[in-house]
């Protein structure tokens, strides 16, 4: 298959700019993988779809405040810097730019106890900084970061824990995984009520989520690697629900990439931690997921590819298309498929 054969047209009006007011009011398009049928709810109507003894698996990482703006301290330049990946004790891989004033050497200002210092360059043009400050490193960048709102949104956001899932714990993301934050805690206890069992993973989303395929031939694309934790609890409860015949419901493609790079590499889920640069396509053999809960994606983005994958390429095209004539929210802040 071609990237061009996942491309659709969207007009701009329904990229989502905020989030709908109460999370759980956003839309949901509910697709059969099997005959394509599709029908229109509510969020919350998920209940309906879900039954005691199946797993929803919900990938529990937090978003970073990444986005710091510097100033450096020899000619008053600004600066922004997005951070990537952690490397070391206060050392970080970033995006820098404008990156011609960000070399090797120059040291950034970013509050009176907040500096970096860019000590190498990337072969992708990416900077490692070391941070200087005082306290400690998550709450002195909570005092001076904002959100790492994807490129499509232009809205400043209110309140930055609407792009945090309501169950976001482990700090380290760069990008929210968005299927999550259409649940509340009020709807999780309901589901829990009613039998489904709860499993955390972690995966840390990195920028690459945005990168598109450049090449036409997907099969060349060079995935970004993203770094994952499954606790033995979560091994446990996915295992267990696979053996009593229940259903691993993925929330996102994230706890979806996770679970299946646990699986293609040790042949069952077990506590682990890795990093993954899974590339799930159309051909790609499903050993775990039964179900997934996902957002609207952009075209031609590897995000696409793997719900078609799963789904079925024409059922996916045709659930989009429909998506578009009903003039539902897309993107991170955007409305939900439910694809069982």
């Amino acid at each position: 298959m071609k990237t061009s054969d996942f491309y659709y047209d969207l007009p701009k009006e329904l990229i989502a700019q905020v989030p709908i007011e109460k999370r759980d009011n956003s839309r949901l398009l509910k697709l059969d993988r099997k005959t394509g049928d599709i029908q229109h709810k509510s969020f919350f109507d998920i209940k309906e779809y879900l039954k005691a003894g199946d797993c929803l698996v919900l990938n529990n990482t937090r978003v970073l405040p990444a986005r710091i703006f510097g100033v450096r301290t020899d000619t008053g330049s600004v600066v922004e810097f997005l951070l990537l990946k952690q490397k070391d004790i206060d050392i970080w891989e970033c995006l820098a730019g404008p990156g011609k004033k960000a070399k090797i050497g120059k040291i950034f200002k970013f509050s009176e106890k907040f500096f970096c210092e860019v000590i190498d360059i990337t072969e992708e043009g990416n900077r490692i900084v070391k941070f200087t400050y005082e306290g400690e490193f998550f709450t002195a960048l909570s005092e001076i970061g904002q959100m790492p709102l994807p490129p499509y949104i232009n809205e400043k956001l209110k309140d930055n824990e609407r792009y945090q899932t309501v169950y976001s714990k482990e700090l380290g993301s760069a990008a929210a995984p968005t299927a999550g934050l259409h649940f509340t805690n009020e709807l999780l206890d309901e589901l829990i009520g009613m039998g489904v069992k709860i499993a955390f993973v972690t995966l840390h989303v990195g920028l690459g989520t945005f990168r598109p395929v450049k090449v036409d031939d997907l099969t060349k694309h060079k995935m970004h690697t993203e770094e994952y934790f499954v606790t033995k609890e979560t091994a446990d409860v996915i295992n267990k629900t696979k053996q009593e015949g229940g259903r691993v419901i993925c929330v996102g493609t994230t706890a979806c990439r996770t679970l299946e790079s646990v699986e293609k590499k040790y042949g069952k889920i077990i506590e682990c931690s890795g990093n993954t640069d899974i590339f799930i396509y159309p051909g790609f053999k499903f050993t775990v997921m039964d179900g997934l809960i996902t957002n609207f994606h952009l075209p031609e983005s590897t995000l696409m590819m793997l719900v078609s994958a799963f789904a079925g390429y024409d059922n996916v095209m045709n659930a989009y298309k429909i998506a578009v004539e009903e003039k539902y929210r897309f993107f991170s802040f955007g409305d939900a498929m439910l694809i069982l």
